[in-house]
Order: structure tokens, then sequence, then C-alpha cells
């Protein structure tokens, strides 16, 4: 068995099933582990969920913040934009189906048997492997839960940006969300900084990026997405940055976990 991480599909379906293609993907023999935003930008989002739905347990997904968007949007709290080409996803005649498992989906997901995690934006520096699965295990009940609306709902917004001044159920469920789908940058601090858009030469010293927090002598690995901009690059030992910005005109990355061997689909578009 072969076990897969991919970076931010966003709907390039067509990348996607050719990257697999030349690994030879056998999902009754081999895993693929996604790192969040499976859909939105690309033009293929309703194929992505669907595909990635019918690989049952050979896919372990983890949400990102354009998931969670889209559940948002399902919902009827927020309204899709253009630009994230989701009619054909919201008109299918599966979308409450889709809707429904994407939303059992977790924040973070751990390799049996090894210290290797995933989540979409990476492990905030104030927590630990085991903090913030717990913190995360919390979102995911209320997600799954009769009461998804109202979580949704609560979501969006900034606020608190340290987890010490998160004391109600909505503010640690937002600073969560916020903390494994959107952290970039932290303050020195270590509180969440969302300001900034530039690269992490260009950033001013009072931030840095949340792997650069981390202890050289951990005993785990980390899988990401989410910042496209990274390019793979990451100065961290240990962790892996997967989003290539395929939806941008990049490419779509596979890592191997076996051998560490890199597989890269430039962008159809």
């Amino acid at each position: 068995m072969a076990i897969y991480f991919v970076g931010d599909v966003q709907g390039c379906y067509s990348e996607l099933r050719a990257l697999l293609a030349q690994v030879a993907f056998t999902p009754d023999k081999d895993e693929l582990w996604l790192a969040g935003d499976l859909v939105a930008r690309g033009p293929d989002s309703l194929k992505t969920l669907r595909y990635i739905r019918a690989l049952g347990d050979s896919a372990k997904v983890v949400l990102g913040n354009h998931d969670l968007h889209l559940l948002a949007i399902h919902a009827g709290l927020k309204k899709a934009k253009p630009s994230d080409f989701f009619d054909e996803l919201l008109a299918a005649s599966d979308i409450n189906d889709l809707m429904d498992w994407l939303a059992k989906q977790p924040l973070i997901q751990k390799l049996p048997n090894e210290n290797v995690y995933m989540s979409h934006a990476g492990l905030p520096p104030f927590w630990t492997p085991e903090e913030a699965i717990e913190q995360a295990n919390e979102v995911n009940k209320s997600l799954a839960s009769t009461l998804r609306h109202e979580w949704l709902k609560v979501m969006y917004g900034e606020e608190p940006k340290q987890w010490s001044s998160a004391k109600s159920s909505h503010e640690k469920f937002r600073f969560t969300v916020n903390s494994l789908t959107r952290m970039r940058y932290c303050q020195l601090d270590l509180s969440l900084e969302f300001s900034c858009k530039l690269s992490i030469e260009q950033a001013p010293d009072h931030i840095k990026p949340w792997f650069e927090f981390s202890n050289s002598d951990t005993d785990y690995s980390w899988v990401f997405g989410h910042w496209a901009s990274l390019m793979g690059n990451c100065s961290a030992k240990n962790i892996y940055a997967l989003d290539t910005g395929c939806v941008w005109g990049g490419h779509l990355t596979l890592l191997r976990w076996s051998d560490k061997k890199i597989f890269t689909e430039h962008s159809h578009r």
C-alpha cells in the first residue's frame, strides 16, 4: 500500500486524475490524503467532490477554508462569488448528500502508528499536536451535528486572535477554525496575523510564519496546504508544504510518503 498526500485541489479535477495516473494510484490498495480546499476557483468542484467521496476509506480529507465557506454558502449564510465557480455544484441533484459528507470531514488527520499529521493551514505554534486535535475534534462534532447551521453562523471573523482570549464555545470554535484553516503568519506573542499578504522575505520583523516557531527537535511531521506562494518551500524540518497553486496556473503536488518522492502535474488551464 502507498500513501499519497496532495495539496489544494480547488476543483482542478483533470489535474488530480492525471497526477494520480502518474503514480498508478489504485484505491483498492492505496490511500490519498487531501490537505483541504477541495473546491473553489477551479472549473470542476462537483466532479472533484464526487470523485473523492466515491473513494470511500481510500480518501482521507481535512477541511480547508474554501470547503467551510462552501458549507456556509449551501446553508444560505453567504453568497457565492462568480470566481468560486460553484453554480454547477450548488445545482447538483446530490448537493445535500455531498454537503453532509463534507461537513463530517475533520480538521486534522493523523497517520496510524506514526507521528504524522495533516491539516489545511498547519499546526498553530501555541498548541501541541494533541492539543490541536482536541480542539479540532470539538469543531468536527459541532459541524457534524444537527446544529451545523448555527455553528457556521459564528465561524466568520478574526477575533479572538489569541487562544487565551477565547472564552466562550463560539470563540473557541472560531479561533480553532481560523488557526487550522486560515493561519499563515503569527505575531511574536503567538497571536494570529491575517493582515500581512507579503512574502516571507518581505514580511515585517514582528511576525513569522507559523512553522518558524516550531522546535527543530520535534518528533512529528506535519503536512499542510493553503499557502500557495510558498510553492512547496518550507524551512522547517519535517514540515511539508503542498499547495503549489495549481488553480492559479502553477501545479498540483503529490507526496509519496514512503520515500518522500514528489510528483507534479502542471495546471491544465
